[in-house]
């Protein structure tokens, strides 16, 4: 941190001289106008974009025909999620074709990505969304409606021996996870892009806060995707009635402590959040109650109900998870 007194010129007039290093990387020139803009802690940004253009970012990927096509597929995605505007695919010859085909799978699934560019040799990909558009509340609702539903569906094809309900379940898991990634390339672009912080009207480390609960509501579609394959397991197997009878007032249980704190994340509500994490104990008592039943099951329809137990219990810990959350943020918002 570089120290500086403000000096007064003109009799009126605060003024502090900028960092020469600082000018020549942003290659200010002489009357050149600056954006000064007051943050909540009341620090001061001092920025040389006023025109509330967004940062462009560019990325290229070298791939050929040994790039695995796992690992390239984590890199676009780390890509997008870092907030790059502009993603590169460059090949020394021809690009192999399961490089094309990566791509479209990828666009796909990312939420603005588009080809704007293709050779033989390269393939250009370009965020077309409007971040300012898709408000971070709107999204963490989608996914909660989405999760939710999930957890009920795999419920229903565990009672029902309902293969293909289960499958549908699994594949929703996408759904989930694109919306998080949506979420996660916001946060990072306002971490970047101060302008971006401004239009959105959300400061970073509110941006922080809805990051969190998005990636805790990522983890509950992803035990109901558990939930759902688990029950692929059982498809050819009979449960008693009261184990399953146990098992769904644990997942509603489970599922209206989600709600609830959800409702508290919605509403900024820390007594509801408080109330909504006594609930979760309640909880750990019914899922360790299935557990003692399934235990009289042969294992290879044991194992699977565990498993099932087991996810719903998150389900219920990962919903006190937002709760505590909630509590910790409102808290640090109180002066």
């Amino acid at each position: 941190m570089e120290i500086r007194k403000v000096q007064i010129t003109g009799g009126s007039s605060y003024i502090v001289s900028l960092p020469k290093q600082w000018i020549k990387s942003t290659k200010i020139q002489k009357n050149d106008p600056v954006g000064l803009i007051a943050q909540p802690d009341g620090s001061l940004l001092i920025t040389p974009k006023i025109d509330g253009e967004s940062v462009h970012r560019d990325r290229v990927f070298e791939v050929g025909a040994a790039t695995d096509r796992t690992f390239l597929l984590r890199l676009l995605v780390g890509a997008y999620v870092s907030g790059f505007t502009t993603i590169r695919l460059e090949s020394k010859g021809r690009l192999p074709p399961f490089v094309r085909q990566l791509v479209r799978e990828f666009t796909q699934m990312a939420i603005g990505q588009e080809v704007v560019g293709e050779t033989d040799s390269s393939i250009t990909l370009k965020d077309l969304l409007n971040p300012a558009e898709m408000p971070f509340e709107n999204t963490i609702k989608r996914m909660h409606v989405l999760a939710r539903g999930m957890q009920q569906d795999a419920m229903t094809a565990l009672r029902e021996h309902d293969a293909a309900l289960a499958e549908d379940v699994v594949m929703r898991d996408t759904e989930v996870d694109r919306l998080h990634w949506l979420v996660a390339r916001q946060y990072n672009l306002i971490h970047t892009d101060v302008t971006l912080s401004r239009r959105m009207g959300i400061p970073v480390n509110q941006a922080a806060y809805y990051f969190q609960v998005s990636r805790i509501v990522e983890r509950i579609g992803d035990h109901a995707t558990r939930v759902a394959q688990n029950a692929l397991a059982l498809i050819d197997r009979e449960a008693d009635s009261t184990t399953l009878n146990l098992m769904d007032e644990a997942s509603t249980l489970a599922l209206d402590i989600f709600s609830r704190s959800m409702e508290a994340f919605h509403t900024g509500d820390i007594r509801k959040a408080n109330a909504t994490l006594q609930a979760v104990r309640d909880l750990e008592d019914t899922t360790r109650e299935v557990n003692a039943q399934v235990l009289r099951f042969e294992a290879v329809a044991a194992i699977p109900l565990g498993q099932i137990a087991d996810s719903v219990r998150r389900i219920g810990e990962y919903s006190g998870d937002i709760c505590e959350c909630v509590i910790n943020y409102i808290v640090g918002q109180e002066a």
